[in-house]
């Protein structure tokens, strides 16, 4: 079964009365405070606005990234204001390739809950005439049990160790990886022995996920292919979160180190590579 929905598959389960729960993550990195704004402009009728940096994300020292694992309770909670019961589906979509709405898919599949993307997301719920919504959705709260989550994540001396048993992905643009820029973390360049392959390249320009094949032979260019252990880093784990979602979807399972970046910068020791060689 895919962890992808159409536009038109998600109507059709809203429309034919099933457990669904939409939860709107429009989230940028550009612009992090933009996302409710955008959902009160025009979101999918009853999906609820899920925040990224506060329900899917903690906050703490900056040696522990932008997006630290919440709590399973932090979650839970979460889930619960959206009005996600015991054996609702949830889709998430976003404005961006699914990308912030990966990260929800992660987390919310290793507390045991049955979630998908929106292919296409918002954009491609308009372009198939639906409806569009402008209230602020609050339901009646869940009762979701959430199962303990973190299992698929890594530590910072995990993802350090890594390179030598299998392939670290670096989802970054290429610039951030070779070290040329790093507009928001204190050090330039990559996690030695990482490999980049920038999360963008699965989507088509209408950010739909593109076929098995061409995903398989994108990952295969930098080392990945069915069996090899695979985990994936980005700026603060929203990016390497969606790395996961398509690696999954391809019938590879993969790893995310959640601190990335922003951890592995904000560490003293920590060693940097850079160019746009492993190192």
């Amino acid at each position: 079964m895919s962890d992808f929905v159409s536009a038109v598959e998600l109507n059709d389960l809203l429309t034919g009365g099933a457990p669904v729960r939409v939860i709107d993550v429009r989230w940028r990195l550009d612009r992090p405070d933009a996302g409710h704004d955008d959902y009160l402009s025009g979101h999918i009728p009853g999906a609820v606005f899920a925040a990224l940096d506060t329900e899917l994300a903690t906050h703490g020292e900056a040696a522990e990234g932008r997006h630290p694992l919440p709590s399973t309770a932090t979650l839970q909670d979460a889930a619960r204001r959206w009005g996600v019961r015991s054996g609702d589906t949830v889709v998430a979509y976003d404005d961006f390739k699914g990308i912030a709405a990966a990260r929800a898919w992660w987390l919310l599949r290793q507390a045991g809950v049955d979630v998908r993307v929106l292919d296409g997301g918002i954009r491609a719920w308009r372009a198939e005439g639906f409806d569009i919504a402008t209230d602020d959705v609050s339901p009646e709260p869940g009762d979701v049990v959430l199962d303990p989550i973190g299992d698929d994540a890594l530590s910072i001396d995990e993802a350090a160790a890594f390179p030598a048993s299998g392939v670290l992905i670096d989802a970054r643009a290429a610039d951030r990886y070779r070290g040329d820029s790093e507009p928001f973390d204190p050090v330039g360049g990559h996690i030695p022995g990482a490999r980049n392959l920038p999360e963008p390249v699965h989507f088509d320009a209408d950010g739909k996920i593109l076929d098995r094949e061409t995903i398989l032979a994108t990952f295969a260019e930098v080392g990945v292919t069915p069996g090899t252990p695979v985990a994936a880093y980005c700026g603060s784990g929203v990016t390497a979160a969606h790395t996961a979602l398509v690696l999954h979807e391809v019938g590879i399972e993969a790893k995310v180190f959640p601190g990335s970046w922003s951890q592995w910068s904000n560490t003293p020791g920590r060693p940097v590579a850079v160019g746009d060689q492993p190192g």
